[in-house]
C-alpha cells in the first residue's frame, strides 16, 4: 500500500498552536462508520454519545520535559530529545544536528558520551542513573512540543497544557493528545452516567510520532514502545468485552495497547502497526484527534472505518470515509493535530 495514498492538503492556519479553553470546549466531530453520517458538536457533549456501561479506556502516561539544549564539547550547539533509558545510565535520544559515535556533549557540569547510533537516534551514555537524569530534565528540560506547534507560552504553562488531567506515570516524549479534551468535571459526569473508566499505560516514543519515509506502509518499521496493564484492569476489560459492553479507546495509543494485550502479555513493548485491512479485536469506538498526512496514526483510523471492520473497502484516504470526514473538518475550519479538535468514531 503506497504511503502517498494517505496524503491530504491542510491549510497551515488550521494547525492549532494552543489547546481549547476550557479543554472540553474543543469541537467534536461524530462519525458513524456504519452509516457514514457525520455531525458536529462540542467535546463536552460527548456525554450524549456515550452510553451507561460503555467502557472508556485512557492512557495515563505522563510527558516529561525531554528536550535539552546543550553543547558539543567542540563548542557547537546541540539539541537532545531524551526518549528512553535502554540500560542503566544509557539513553536513546534524538539529536539535532546528528552526532557520531565518540562525540561528547556538555551541559553545566555534566559530560555525556555518544556511544553509538540506532537508526534516527543516538545512544547516549549519561553516566547518571535514571532518577538523576529525570531530575536534571525537570529542572532544565523543555516540554517536547511537536515542531509544527509555535507558541510563546512559558515553560511552566506548557508543562500543564501538554499533559492530560489524569497523567500519572512518567515516561512519554509526546502526549496522548486525544485525552487533552477531558476535564475532571467531564470525567466525573461520565462516571455518574454509568460509564466505566479504565486506565492503561503506553509510554509514547518514536513509534507513535516518527514519520513514514518509505514508499509503502509495509516497509515502515514501527519502533518499540513500553506498555503496561495491571491484572485487575485486564480482568475488568475482558469481562466487559464478554458481556458485550462497548470498548471506547481514547486515542491511538490506548488502541494499540488494547490490540496488543493478551493474558500472557500485560506488559513489555509493542511495535504493532495498524493499517488497512487490519481487523480490530478489542476496540469498538475511538476518540481521536485529526492527524498528520501520511502518518501511522492516519493509517490506524483509516483501518478502523474500513473493511473488514465496515463494509467499505479502503482504496485511498481521500475517497474513504475518514478522507471525507477530514474534508468536512477543513471546510468547517476544525483545528488540527496535537492541540486541535477531536472526533468520536462509533
Amino acid at each position: 500500500m503506497k504511503t502517498s495514498d494517505f496524503n491530504y492538503e491542510l491549510p497551515r492556519n488550521l494547525i492549532a498552536n494552543s489547546p481549547a479553553k476550557p479543554r472540553d470546549y474543543s469541537r467534536l466531530m461524530v462519525i458513524d462508520r456504519k452509516t457514514g453520517q457525520i455531525s458536529h458538536h462540542r467535546f463536552y457533549e460527548i456525554e450524549k454519545f456515550l452510553r451507561p456501561n460503555d467502557v472508556l479506556v485512557l492512557n495515563k502516561t505522563k510527558v516529561f520535559p525531554a528536550r535539552l539544549f546543550a553543547k558539543k564539547i567542540t563548542g557547537g550547539k546541540v539539541e537532545l530529545l531524551f526518549i528512553d533509558e535502554v540500560k542503566p545510565e544509557v539513553w536513546r535520544a534524538m539529536t539535532h544536528p546528528g552526532l557520531k559515535k565518540g562525540s561528547q556533549i556538555t551541559f553545566k557540569k555534566y559530560i555525556f558520551d555518544v556511544a553509538g547510533q540506532e537508526g534516527m537516534t543516538a545512544i547516549i551514555n549519561t553516566k547518571m542513573d535514571k532518577d538523576a537524569v529525570l531530575k536534571l530534565l525537570k529542572v532544565f528540560g523543555n516540554t517536547p512540543l511537536p515542531p509544527y506547534i509555535h507558541t510563546k507560552e512559558t515553560e511552566g504553562k506548557l508543562r500543564k497544557e501538554y499533559q492530560t488531567v489524569y497523567a500519572k506515570l512518567t515516561g512519554s516524549v509526546a502526549a496522548p493528545t486525544a485525552g487533552f479534551h477531558f476535564t475532571e468535571r467531564l470525567l466525573t459526569r461520565l462516571k455518574k452516567k454509568g460509564v466505566q473508566i479504565e486506565y492503561v499505560t503506553l509510554h509514547v516514543g518514536i513509534g507513535t510520532f516518527a514519520p513514514v519515509k518509505t514508499k509503502t506502509l509495509e516497509e515502515h518499521k514501527m519502533h518499540e514502545e513500553e506498555f503496561f496493564v495491571d491484572k485487575p484492569t485486564f480482568g475488568r476489560l475482558i469481562r466487559a468485552k464478554k458481556e458485550g459492553k462497548r470498548i471506547v479507546a481514547v486515542g491511538t495509543t490506548s488502541t494499540r495497547v488494547l490490540e496488543t494485550i493478551t493474558p500472557k502479555k500485560l506488559s513489555g513493548s509493542t511495535n504493532i502497526f495498524i493499517y488497512p485491512p487490519y481487523k480490530f479485536k478489542f476496540v469498538d469506538a475511538l476518540i481521536t484527534n485529526f492527524h498528520l498526512p501520511a502518518s501511522t496514526l492516519l493509517a490506524l483510523v483509516s483501518a478502523f472505518v474500513s473493511y473488514p471492520n465496515t463494509k467499505e473497502k479502503f482504496n485511498d484516504f481521500s475517497s474513504s470515509l475518514m478522507g471525507r470526514a477530514y474534508q468536512e473538518a477543513i471546510k468547517e475550519k476544525y483545528r488540527f493535530y496535537s492541540f486541535g479538535d477531536s472526533s468520536l468514531i462509533i
